[in-house]
């Protein structure tokens, strides 16, 4: 016999439920099924609420089956479950919620809503919940951001223009290009964090009633955890749901670890992609390197534009030591700056560190950052971090040694001293580098495979020949040995 009550109803359906999922699902039970809340019964149709879209798909994925079965045994075999969703009064549009069906059915309701709640890491920074309040329009949520990593101080250069540019666009007109998502990839301290930051503070200028959060892959885990443990899970989705510019930093973390974590932020990526709300990840890999993520939520990754930050080269890395120095009002010579440059190619973050070693050196011991002091520290530096010689660094020294521009290489000229200095930097970038002869050719004056050749053989010829040549060499090798 049918229960005409729908408490009743629900109250008999939760005990199946219940029973079924037996006490090691006690959490999943109390976490998905107790908060949802009967409404009414319309025939054979009862009505539930449940309290956001993120919940309602949840529910339809991992435990249809269960539902509809419990509910066929209550009302019968055309019983017919329909939900009534919570949605939040902060869009600026008219409010509504919907009533939805296993089915495909929906209808227009009156809204409904919860209670704001804290989401609170102990020792991470507080993010406010104030979306969940009826009504509440303007909400004012730290964005987390630092002053410090600015578009203006990113200095531009072949290795990172493409990902600038990008951020810039995406600045300007968040969450309505073409590159949404925005996928910033490349190894550990070339800049990811500081162009996603960047990409925030500049969207906060240009469009300041935006509501823009930077977090960490870290504390947004740390954050759904909580959120857990507390049983707020659906204020926690709600909160970043809203959310207008959404930037996650190093996204790679995730891999191989909770897969909750991931369905969560999956579920909130497709709100906000189809909100148009702007979505900026970091990660030290291409979505086609990381293993360990959902394939789904990996395929989301793919939609926008995937920007890699590559090893600055030598004129980037000398841009960026002079407006490091520029910003500390520090005066050093050319030949300091050009030193550093040449000798630390690694990443920025290594190369802005042998910088603050060389000035914190000079400070605290008084003495005058000239070559002398930077060639010791450098060279401590270096070693301590195994240098490994570049065809630019291999290039300047041979300049050096010749007492010529290091762009002479590049030029056309037949100049025979010209010639010569292409020519050892070619036989050295062979010796000492794994480059290959073409990638030698083109970045020593654009040359062939052939050329390399040729000129590693004539260098080879002229040191057996000649004693100058072999004296110039044998000079060089040291200078590359120290």
């Amino acid at each position: 016999m049918m229960i005409s009550d729908y408490k009743a109803v629900w109250a008999e359906c939760l005990k199946v439920i219940k029973d079924a999922l037996g006490p090691e699902n006690k959490e999943a039970y109390e976490a998905w099924f107790t908060p949802i809340v009967p409404l009414k019964l319309e025939g054979s149709t009862l009505i539930v609420q449940v309290p956001s879209m993120f919940f309602y798909e949840y529910i339809e994925e991992h435990y249809i089956k269960l539902l509809r079965k419990v509910i066929r045994m209550q009302l019968g075999a055309n019983a017919m479950l329909k939900y009534s969703i919570v949605m939040d009064q902060t869009i600026p549009t008219e409010p509504r919620s919907m009533t939805l069906s296993s089915q495909g059915g929906r209808q227009t309701v009156n809204p409904l809503s919860s209670m704001p709640v804290n989401i609170n890491k102990e020792g991470a920074r507080e993010i406010p919940n104030p979306f969940v309040i009826p009504g509440l329009r303007k909400i004012r949520v730290p964005s987390q951001l630092s002053a410090n990593y600015t578009l203006d101080n990113f200095v531009e250069g072949e290795c990172n223009r493409l990902a600038r540019s990008a951020g810039y666009a995406v600045a300007d007109k968040p969450g309505t290009t073409a590159f949404n998502p925005l996928l910033i990839h490349s190894g550990v301290g070339l800049g990811k964090t500081h162009l996603a930051n960047a990409i925030g503070l500049k969207t906060k200028e240009l469009h300041p009633e935006k509501t823009v959060l930077y977090v960490t892959s870290e504390q947004f885990m740390n954050q759904y955890g909580d959120a857990c443990r507390v049983k707020n899970l659906n204020d926690f989705i709600h909160f970043y749901e809203m959310i207008d510019v959404l930037i996650v930093d190093d996204i790679q973390f995730w891999a191989g670890r909770s897969e909750k974590v991931q369905e969560a932020f999956f579920h909130i990526f497709n709100h906000l992609h189809q909100r148009n709300c702007q979505i900026i990840i970091t990660s030290d890999k291409s979505p086609s390197d990381l293993q360990g993520l959902q394939p789904r939520l990996l395929s989301r990754l793919k939609w926008g534009l995937q920007a890699e930050l590559q090893a600055p080269d030598v004129e980037t890395r000398k841009a960026i030591l002079h407006q490091k120095l520029q910003n500390d009002g520090i005066e050093v010579s050319d030949d300091v700056v050009e030193y550093i440059a040449y000798n630390i190619n690694s990443n920025v973050r290594e190369l802005e560190g042998a910088l603050i070693s060389l000035m914190a050196q000079s400070s605290l011991n008084h003495k005058q950052i000239t070559m002398d002091l930077t060639r010791e520290l450098i060279n401590k530096y270096v070693q301590s971090s195994q240098r490994e010689i570049t065809i630019e660094y291999i290039q300047k020294v041979v300049c050096d040694h010749l007492d010529l521009p290091v762009e002479s290489i590049q030029q056309t000229s037949r100049k025979r001293e010209i010639v010569q200095a292409r020519q050892l930097a070619m036989y050295f970038s062979k010796k000492i580098t794994k480059s290959s002869l073409s990638v030698i050719g083109l970045q020593c004056g654009n040359k062939d495979h052939a050329t390399v050749l040729h000129a590693c053989k004539t260098i080879e010829n002229l040191r057996q020949t000649d004693r100058n040549i072999r004296a110039m060499v044998e000079e060089l090798e040291k200078k590359f040995a120290e």
